[in-house]
């Protein structure tokens, strides 16, 4: 049987063996309060293991794609002009009695991560396609301070701590790149759609392409100027290590993010505690053609994110540290590639690097984020299927 648990830096390292080969603009977010990049606890060669040393950048995550390949994905556009516009991000509820949740099919990008009390939160980004419906919406986290950076966008959500939007009037998205009915934006941008036994605060959506009529009113509904780009390929990396199942307990039997292989389609088909994930919109299953862990340092922050009846069930907001370095996972055709996550300056998006100090192509086409804690345990409990438990 394969029930031998392992740590995190173990499970990369037989991954490798089998691979072969004050307010907005004038005060942005402040690195200098930033807490460092904490490196996993493991022997000295562990450790070096997991962290390149890059000794050039390579060219090819620097040059930009040609005007009508879309930097987040890797494809080509069938209309260029899609692209002369800020890319969207939105803040969307993964409780159970949002399910299933509208326009998650149409996202670049996806970021599912924890929250307080062990839930998980998505935020997607929507820069390719506006779908009419996204939602539904709810409340913003520390971790989308960081996101909208990546990519030079906009932010849409509802409800916030008070923590949380202090740090946000104090970072360089307030103003202009927040949209919010905390910040006094609600109806169009913003809407309501009952539905019989959901509850009220999972009844709110926003539209990506109305977000963008206040972007172009804000005067920045318009392409970034994207400071690295991720390397794509059709073409799969050698190596690897053969991987058909993966699952996330972020928290068992809520919350558990299940991945299969599809070889029939390329790609990766999604569910939730054994339940197919599917778009509202669309009414099928939602797929992907990356899943990227992202091994990142989680702590928690100096105020609650939550205060409700005593003391005991008080919970700290977390704060997830995407920036500096750390380990990643990438899984694509079949295979998993372990590999470092970089993140040097606030608006650079992840690149993934391998050992060499060489640039690690994702497949083109969308990409959900898995972000876990380091220290995340691990399993193979069937050949090619892995448990990951935070």
């Amino acid at each position: 049987m394969y029930r031998q648990k392992i740590c995190l830096l173990l499970l990369l390292m037989l991954l490798v063996s089998g691979c072969g080969g004050s307010e907005p603009v004038a005060e942005p977010t402040p690195t200098a309060t930033r807490t460092p990049y904490v490196e996993p606890t493991a022997t000295a060669t562990a450790t070096a293991t997991l962290t390149p040393t890059p000794t050039a950048t390579p060219e090819a995550v620097f040059t930009p794609p040609p005007p009508d390949v879309n930097p987040l994905t890797g494809l080509r556009m069938d209309d260029p002009s899609v692209l002369d516009r800020v890319p969207v991000a939105i803040k969307v509820s993964n409780s159970r009695e949002a399910r299933p949740q509208s326009g998650l099919a149409s996202a670049d990008w996806v970021f599912e991560h924890l929250s307080e009390g062990r839930v998980t939160r998505l935020t997607a980004i929507f820069y390719s396609e506006s779908p009419e419906q996204v939602g539904s919406v709810r409340s913003g986290r520390l971790i989308d301070l960081e996101i909208p950076a990546m990519v030079g966008g906009i932010f849409a959500f509802s409800g916030a701590s008070g923590g949380v939007k202090d740090r946000m009037r104090n970072s360089d998205l307030f103003p202009a790149r927040v949209i919010s009915p905390d910040f006094g934006v609600g109806q169009p941008y913003f809407y309501r759609v009952p539905r019989e036994n959901i509850a009220f605060e999972h009844t709110l959506f926003t539209n990506p392409a109305v977000l963008r009529e206040l972007a172009t009113e804000r005067g920045i509904n318009e392409r970034p100027d994207f400071p690295v780009y991720l390397a794509f390929s059709e073409t799969p990396p050698a190596g690897g290590t053969p991987v058909d199942y993966i699952e996330i307990n972020y928290l068992l039997n809520y919350n558990t993010a299940e991945w299969t292989y599809d070889p029939a389609i390329g790609r990766w088909r999604r569910a939730v505690v054994g339940t197919n994930h599917m778009d509202y919109l669309t009414g099928e299953q939602l797929t992907s053609a990356n899943v990227v862990l992202v091994y990142a340092n989680h702590i928690e922050s100096d105020f609650w994110e939550e205060m409700i009846g005593d003391m005991s069930n008080w919970k700290l907001s977390i704060e997830i540290q995407v920036w500096g370095q750390g380990p990643a996972l990438i899984l694509r055709d079949g295979r998993a590639y372990p590999v470092h996550w970089r993140r040097a300056e606030r608006d650079h998006m992840l690149t993934f690097w391998d050992d060499a100090g060489n640039p690690v192509p994702l497949k083109p086409g969308n990409t959900w984020f898995q972000l876990v804690p380091l220290g995340t345990e691990s399993e193979e409990f069937a050949p090619g299927s892995y448990r990951f438990t935070p």
